[in-house]
């Protein structure tokens, strides 16, 4: 199993200047981890994560590129297709499309304009007609949200296959990927979490006459050396009632045991993300790509 360990930056700690950006997108580049992962939240002041990502890959040659998750729901698929595969050919095929429904906040769902009932069928239905566009191929398709004649979307992917990955841990959202996703990147589980979700997953793709790659399940650790943010206590408790928030947030210097535990469950691919404050390029990337870069394999 191939061991990856990535930057994420969240919705707190992409904030700031342009040159501070850069220096987290060079630092990351230049210390030798996998990828780097950017979030998205309108109301935040965490970029765009697809101008963020376009451009730091205009600033790297290696470092791959992922959202930890772009919001589907409410965007034109077809625009979508064309901007995703766009960042994929002058990325150089390095880039990581990771989708969901976004978070449980009324006004960021209501921003997208779905109803919140929509957002799975929206949601499935736009992953399928995205992946017809990524073909090349002429394009007819008449859905329950999306409606489109003979579109043919240039350029297609230069990765193939194209592989999506999904967010989530709930049995609707882990029955969801084994029907319709790629790989599986929750944030907030415990090893126990993506021990019992992966099964879950697997059963779920096996109905679908479906096989998951056994190297695409991983992990959004977030972790902090300070106190953990009441919202977020607050959603790791409404995840799972009377869990310590510490078996999903660790401490910097718990970080390197707990993913050794998370491979013990099958996960493989990692995007830690430091929780409540700006990254510093030098000192924090340094620091954690000496304790955990030795842990991929």
């Amino acid at each position: 199993m191939k061991v990856r360990i990535g930057i994420g930056m969240g919705t707190a700690t992409a904030s700031g200047t342009a040159e501070r950006f850069a220096a987290v997108v060079d630092r990351c580049e230049e210390l030798g981890f996998d990828s780097l992962w950017v979030s998205e939240r309108i109301g935040s002041p965490a970029p765009d994560p697809l101008v963020a990502l376009a451009v730091a890959a205009g600033r790297t040659e290696r470092l791959k590129l992922g959202t930890s998750v772009l919001v589907l729901p409410g965007r034109n698929p077809v625009i979508l297709a064309k901007e995703m595969a766009t960042l994929d050919v002058l990325s150089g095929g390095r880039f990581l499309p990771g989708v969901g429904l976004g978070i449980a906040d009324p006004p960021e769902q209501r921003a997208f304009g779905v109803e919140r009932t929509e957002r799975g069928r929206r949601h499935d239905e736009a992953l399928a007609l995205m992946r017809a566009c990524w073909t090349g191929e002429v394009v007819s398709h008449h859905g329950d949200f999306y409606s489109v004649d003979d579109v043919q979307v240039l350029p297609t992917p230069l990765q193939s296959p194209f592989s999506v990955w999904l967010g989530g841990a709930a049995a609707a959202e882990l029955r969801r990927i084994g029907r319709v996703g790629d790989g599986w990147l929750p944030s907030f589980c415990s090893p126990a979490d993506v021990a019992a979700g992966i099964p879950v997953i697997e059963a779920s793709a096996a109905e679908h006459d479906r096989t998951m790659d056994p190297q695409h399940y991983g992990a959004l650790v977030p972790y902090t050396d300070g106190e953990i943010p009441d919202r977020v206590v607050e959603l790791v408790h409404r995840r799972s009632p009377g869990s310590d928030p510490r078996s999903v947030i660790p401490r910097r210097a718990d970080l390197p045991a707990l993913l050794g535990e998370l491979i013990d469950a099958g996960a493989s691919k990692f995007v830690i993300t430091p929780l409540g404050a700006d990254v510093d390029p030098d000192a924090e990337l340094g620091a954690l790509a000496d304790e955990l870069l030795p842990l991929e394999t």
